[in-house]
């Protein structure tokens, strides 16, 4: 006996006793019965869906000054209530904005515009944290979003098949603004993303397999690029990694020479060294003048590749375009993103020596890697905005002078609170201040966060705080963000 097939809708008309008998009936009835039921459940489910979407598409669409406060509200609870179960409930425990110092409960962002954060009911952050680096250029630049929006009106990504010119443009712009000889560029997704592409680079055009990084060094969480990092936290959990690495100490050259020559003495061979120019997540760590050539001489004499990660610090943040630049130096393969994509749109990527990009990648182009939307035209339209106003407004430059009026700021608050602040360091405006504690740290973050200015420790640890704003950063507001600093050390000190 056959059963037909029976429509969500009909199920009105099936006798309750057998809906509620279906266990004691022949297992075609019973499987026929248990697929109306969860179709009708995946019908009702999907229309809840549609409808919650469409309440959360008209939220985007209005106008914030046209939010009711009960809108917002319920924003605010809702966003508590999916962190919690659909996000991570972790998510909520390290972020300053979940508080109850906020009469809302927490302060959800809703708007940025240039130096600034805004609160969905409000609030206006001067915003010195700057995404750790990726709103060099502003919030939602106009110059930059217009040409974004401008892209978007006939074609938002690529076919994979057809040849897209905006990539081709944009990697003969980063030849052009980028040192030395770098010339071939290849586009990701994310810094992580960006790291292992030079990782396996190194390996296919030197032959080599060992890799030298540093203590304290961050290049990414995916597996290769935690493999490089430099601290235990992220490493631990996932042991053991990709062996054929080695850590020395940043800032001495002679530590990365030996390691290289002893591993060649044993018949091994090395592929890359890979450093940060100036380690952000370390703390922003400089290192000794001279490091970066005397690690490229080194490199040169052993015949191993030099990877700079240039994610943090390049795109102007430090007072040069790309860091290496301010020390002479230019390595084999650099990798850039953060504010590569104009605090827009993410976009990352490698670019490197012609003597890298072996015969092996030519002969297979796909070899080295094959991101979906790595070099996207949308994404690519931003990155190429972002370099036109970088030179046309000289944001190295502005970095460079409106760094040094923050950092001689800080520098003085130091002075006057010899017992809560350690430290003040960092080029342009990449800057940290370290404290004794990371209680006292935090002390400082929080203090700033409810005088409406955003910073951050790094990550997992609040000893040192980081400032990063934009390059935009009007001098008055600098100066509003030292006086609010000066009133949260104040606090800690009574």
């Amino acid at each position: 006996m056959e059963f037909f097939r029976v429509s969500p809708l009909d199920l009105g008309i099936i006798p309750e006793f057998i809906l509620g008998t279906k266990g004691n009936l022949p297992k075609k009835f019973h499987d026929s019965m248990m697929n109306i039921e969860s179709e009708a459940f995946f019908m009702a489910t999907n229309q809840q869906v549609i409808q919650d979407i469409k309440r959360v598409i008209g939220l985007i669409r209005t106008d914030i000054h046209d939010l009711s406060q009960e809108e917002k509200n319920q924003m605010v609870q809702d966003t508590i209530e999916h962190f919690n179960h659909y996000v991570s409930p972790g998510w909520l425990k390290y972020r300053k904005s979940v508080s109850s110092d906020s009469d809302s409960g927490a302060v959800l962002e809703w708007q940025d515009e240039g130096a600034y954060c805004y609160g969905l009911n409000g609030e206006k952050f001067i915003d010195c944290l700057g995404g750790f680096g990726i709103y060099t250029c502003g919030h939602r630049n106009p110059e930059i979003l217009d040409v974004v929006k401008a892209q978007l009106d006939h074609q938002a990504l690529h076919s994979q098949e057809l040849l897209d010119p905006l990539r081709g443009y944009l990697a003969k712009a980063m030849a052009d603004i980028t040192p030395g000889d770098l010339q071939y560029c290849f586009f990701t997704n994310g810094g992580a993303e960006a790291v292992e592409m030079a990782l396996k680079l190194a390996r296919i055009a030197t032959g080599g397999r060992w890799v030298i990084s540093t203590v304290g060094a961050f290049h990414g969480k995916t597996m290769g690029a935690v493999s490089m990092g430099g601290k235990g936290t992220y490493r631990t959990p996932y042991l053991p990694m990709i062996q054929q690495v080695q850590h020395v100490e940043y800032g001495v050259a002679e530590d990365v020479e030996k390691a290289i020559r002893n591993l060649q003495a044993v018949g091994e061979k090395v592929a890359a060294v890979i450093l940060e120019p100036i380690q952000g997540e370390a703390g922003i760590i400089v290192p000794p003048e001279g490091y970066l050539q005397r690690v490229r001489e080194i490199c040169d004499e052993t015949g191993v590749a030099l990877i700079f990660d240039e994610i943090q610090t390049g795109m102007g943040r430090t007072g040069t375009m790309w860091r290496c630049q301010a020390e002479g130096v230019t390595p084999d393969i650099m990798t850039y993103g953060k504010a590569f994509g104009g605090g827009i749109l993410p976009i990352t990527g490698i670019i490197c020596k012609p003597k890298m990009w072996v015969q092996e990648l030519i002969d297979n182009p796909w070899l080295l890697g094959s991101p979906t939307f790595g070099g996207n035209p949308v994404c690519c339209s931003a990155a190429l905005a972002t370099i036109r106003y970088m030179l046309e407004h000289d944001v190295p430059g502005q970095c460079r002078d409106k760094g040094a009026i923050l950092k001689a700021g800080l520098e003085q608050l130091a002075a006057k609170y010899p017992n809560i602040i350690q430290a003040v360091r960092g080029v342009g405006l990449m800057l940290a201040v370290e404290f004794h504690t990371s209680d006292l740290g935090y002390a400082c973050a929080r203090g700033l966060f409810a005088r409406k200015v955003l910073t951050a420790g790094t990550l997992v640890n609040a000893k040192t705080i980081r400032f990063e704003p934009a390059a935009v950063i009007s001098e008055q507001d600098i100066q509003d963000v030292l006086s609010r600093m000066d009133e949260a050390l104040a606090e800690i000190q009574a």
